[in-house]
């Protein structure tokens, strides 16, 4: 009769919050390892973090604090990947981590808004290769086992060795569990088998079983007494839980199958209401299921879709929940950006009666045994305590707050940066004019509300160039029936280049052809082919010297750099002999880039893994930079040109100083994926900004500190899916950086500032046709009248045609120069390549765009606010009867107007009075 009987968690509702009661600034790293990345205590939660190369860990309170804001924080716990973490099921402020620098480590951590530990309390050295997983014994304390690619080891904390070593997997080791009172371990392995553990009886499995169909990611956990659930993939991919009985292992009791999906199921189980937790990393859906000793098994209790993606899950800690609202589960969804805390309540009348069917006792904070007992071979069960209000205990956990430091309370820690959670309010914003006055062109109230301004510190720092608009200027500007284009120039290439004069197109034409075309002859192309640049090979790159409008110089895949002069007029014939040739690279160029402010000074990259310089004017190179471990992805000179950075496949962005060593004077991590990058300067030189792929090859953008490039970046955000690398164009002026890869529809602008948040997201441009890229021109080609900030040149599949990009202004007679500071005349150089040599460093002159014409809108006359609409105290006065009959009156009569003529009605004849009359 149990199939009939109806299940209490059978109604069990998964409550997803609304985000601003997420955990925000988390930065989850997306990193491949056999953890599930995020675990929780009754108090913290701990996450892998990206920071670091994936070394550091993130740390946040389990609830929020009293103003209902987390605050995040990071530790730097090792030198390498953290694989996996874990709590101590006895102190919620014990951590153990594992890394792939083949280490353990245990944290004394403290509350996120404290100074947190710069060394750990224990380090172990378990000396077989990269670690995987590390557990904590359920019922012992000092007692964890830590997995590694093949083998385990169960460590007693307070020695130096491992209590034993089990026997080598045949395979990489997937999954380990312990069992729920502690006496086996489970594991399961990418031979396809299951294997059960008697740490203490002998070092090899005491039952091993064809357990598992593919070989693909599996896990495994122990449920109640015998029973175990293990999740992976069958013969045709679908992914599969399926419920064993240790003691007959030959065969699964029961399995259900999902969706055909590459995604690991990560497996969490509460053995007090006996819920199974399922989710994919990488996906967004959360299955829970119930799990009973009798047929079905396995019944479906919710199926949750959530808003992102999941890279990890963790169940909090059963004495952490609220049970007044029937929380039976709290699951903790680990996102690319947030934590999210997803409740799972029993839909009861709560508040009033403590429901005791849902909530047995559980598992205290107080370890049955010692490591040394256990290792003797005695079994007990951790004492179960009440989740009754009145009967809870308190977690039985020495508060960081107590314990000595070994430092002072008003010592800086330096070993953890802490990131307020979205507390918009304290974000300055980047200049006064972001946020409100008549400076930004818009009618408004001379001092802004304390209400407006409440809601403003609500909303967040917004970028004043949020509302920019991107448009296509008019047709008579286009140069149209464009023919033969190249369309596949290698991915370090801008695929085309422009000064304010002419603009380089390649052609899909033998020789390596490079059409010119004049900006200023606008209209139809003959249908004739044009006169052309000819490299004799394959064009790897090539750009306009900012310095001369009329050099070309062009990369080739014959590891040559040809430089061409183009006549004033543009070309009437086809060129075949070049001004010059640099040689010396020995492999094909990537990519080549002109000096800021030396006039003929070239550096380019090359498939040799070298960087080098060029004096134009020589034509000898005239030094060589190494370091690189693979293909050099992008190049690019800080502002004032004394640096030069470089991102590369390896995995790594650096910095040079070509003046001074061969060798990279910084170093630190990069992208992860391996399709492509690029980098520029912005933020006055401070900051580097990445773009490139991740681990998922979805395209990322990364800001790294040019100060501290070996702590990874300070801030990421996400871009979308797509093969070709973001181009980045960096406005100085406005800290506008604008975005758009190779065959896009789609440009990306955001507004960067030197403090959190970074990346202030602005509207975007979408255009109907994929494009071949953007090329931007001097500040002085924009219409500053009408608020154009940036002017670019875009190319077609068949025309080249001028872009603008708005800044949205209502009082345009006015000169915006919040917008439109002095420019620096970078068309101009300011040394000889033999100064820069010598040492000198120049400076570009700046100009004012300002029309002489026009006035500053920060000098323009204020405007007194209009209002459009009567004050709410004159509908609310009170009038007296007389008064509203007038004011009726009155109306009436101005609806039919003063007029001399008779009504109609006036002419009708009336009736006698004896009509009236019965």
């Amino acid at each position: 009769m149990n199939r009939f009987k109806t299940s209490k968690f059978k109604n069990t509702t998964p409550k997803i919050p609304k985000k601003d009661a997420w955990i925000a600034n988390v930065r989850g790293g997306s990193f491949s390892s056999q953890g599930n990345h995020i675990k929780s205590s009754c108090s913290l939660v701990a996450f892998n973090t990206d920071q670091a190369g994936g070394g550091m860990v993130g740390l946040s309170s389990v609830n929020p604090g009293s103003d209902g804001k987390w605050i995040v924080t990071q530790i730097p716990c090792h030198a390498d990947l953290v694989t996996d973490l874990d709590f101590s099921p006895f102190d919620d402020y014990i951590l153990a981590t594992c890394s792939a620098d083949e280490t353990v480590k245990l944290w004394r951590v403290c509350d996120p808004d404290q100074d947190q530990p710069s060394s750990p309390e224990v380090t172990l050295s378990p000396g077989d290769g990269r670690l995987e997983i590390v557990l904590f014994h359920p019922t012992t304390s000092g007692l964890i086992a830590v997995a590694s690619t093949r083998g385990v080891h169960v460590w007693d904390t307070t020695r130096d060795s491992a209590l034993t070593v089990l026997e080598q997997h045949a395979d990489q080791l997937q999954g380990l569990a312990w069992k729920e009172d502690g006496s086996l371990l489970a594991s399961s392995c990418k031979d396809k088998k299951l294997r059960i553990f008697d740490p203490r009886a002998q070092p090899s499995a005491v039952q091993c079983a064809q357990g598992l169909q593919g070989n693909k990611d599996s896990r495994i956990l122990w449920i109640k007494d015998d029973n175990l659930i293990t999740t992976g993939f069958n013969q045709v991919r679908q992914q599969e839980v399926k419920l064993w009985d240790r003691r007959k292992l030959s065969s699964s009791l029961s399995t259900v199958s999902l969706a055909t999906s590459n995604a690991t199921l990560m497996p969490l189980f509460d053995p007090d209401s006996g819920l199974l937790i399922v989710s994919g990393n990488g996906e967004s859906v959360i299955d829970c299921f119930e799990v009973t000793a009798s047929e079905p098994f396995l019944s479906q209790v919710s199926h949750c879709l959530t808003d992102t993606s999941t890279r990890g899950v963790a169940l909090v800690p059963k004495l952490a929940l609220d049970v007044s609202v029937c929380e039976i589960l709290r699951v903790m969804q680990f996102t690319d950006n947030f934590i999210v805390p997803i409740s799972y309540q029993v839909p009861r009348k709560a508040g009033q009666d403590f429901h005791a069917d849902l909530f047995p006792d559980t598992v205290g904070h107080t370890p049955a045994m010692t490591a040394d007992d256990w290792w003797k071979g005695e079994n007990k069960q951790v004492e179960r305590v009440s989740l009754h209000p009145n009967k809870t205990p308190k977690p039985n956990s020495a508060s960081p707050k107590d314990l000595p430091r070994g430092k002072s309370k008003e010592e800086p820690s330096t070993s953890s940066s802490t990131l307020s959670s979205p507390s918009i309010s304290a974000a300055p914003s980047r200049s006064p004019s972001s946020t409100s006055g008549l400076s930004s062109g818009f009618l408004q109230s001379p001092s802004p509300s304390q209400s407006s301004r409440a809601i403003q510190n609500m909303l967040g720092p917004s970028s004043k160039f949020r509302h920019i608009q991107g448009s296509v200027l008019h047709r008579d500007s286009h140069i149209t029936n464009l023919r033969g284009l190249h369309l596949t120039t290698p991915g370090e290439c801008d695929g085309f280049c422009a000064n304010r004069q002419r603009v380089a197109v390649p052609l899909a034409i033998a020789g390596g052809q490079i059409a010119v075309f004049e900006l200023s002859q606008p209209g139809k192309l003959p249908d004739t082919a044009p006169p052309t640049v000819q490299n004799v090979v394959s064009v790897a790159d090539f750009c306009w010297d900012p310095f001369n409008p009329y050099k070309l110089v062009v990369a080739g895949d014959d590891a040559k750099i040809r430089v061409w002069h183009i006549p004033k007029g543009g070309l009437k014939e086809t060129l075949t002999e070049p001004d010059s040739i640099l040689q010396g690279h020995t492999e094909k160029i990537y990519s080549i880039k002109f000096h800021p402010h030396a006039s003929g000074l070239l550096v380019s990259s090359s498939y040799d893994l070298t960087v080098r310089l060029w004096n134009l004017d020589t034509g000898v190179e005239i030094k060589r930079l190494s370091g690189h471990q693979d293909q050099i992805f992008g190049i690019a000179w800080s502002p004032d040109g004394k640096l030069l950075a470089t991102v590369c496949k390896d995995g790594k962005v650096r910095l040079y100083d070509p003046r001074g060593s061969t060798l990279p004077v910084q170093e630190g991590p990069g992208p992860e994926g391996q399709r492509g990058a690029r980098v520029v300067w912005v933020c006055d030189g401070k900051y580097l900004l990445v773009s490139g792929f991740d681990c998922r090859s979805e395209r990322q953008l990364y800001l790294f500190s040019t100060d501290t490039l070996a702590s990874g970046c300070v801030a990421t955000a996400p871009a979308d899916v797509s093969p070709s690398t973001l181009i980045p164009f960096y406005d100085p002026d406005t800290s506008v950086l604008i975005l758009t890869g190779k065959g896009d529809t789609r440009v990306y602008i955001y507004e960067i500032v030197p403090e959190a948040p970074y990346f202030m997201e602005c509207s975007s441009f979408n255009s109907s046709e994929p494009h071949k890229g953007l090329c931007f021109l001097p500040k002085t080609e924009c219409d500053v009248c009408d608020v154009e900030v940036a002017r670019a040149i875009r190319l077609s599949k068949t025309t080249i045609e001028p872009l603008a990009f708005r800044v949205p202004r209502v009082r345009k007679e006015f000169f915006q120069d919040d917008v439109f500071p002095d420019t620096a005349v970078w068309w101009e150089s300011s040394l000889t390549v033999t100064d820069w040599l010598s040492g000198s460093n120049g400076q570009h002159r700046k100009i004012s765009l300002r029309p002489k014409d026009m006035m500053p809108i920060s000098e323009a006359p204020k405007e007194a606010p209009v209002r459009k609409y009567l004050p709410s105290s004159v509908y609310l006065e009170e009038k007296t009867d007389e008064q509203k009959k007038e004011e009726l009156l009155s109306a009436m009569v101005a609806k039919l107007g003063n007029r001399e003529d008779p009504l109609p009605q006036e002419s009708y004849e009336g009736v006698d009075e004896d009509e009236w009359d019965d």
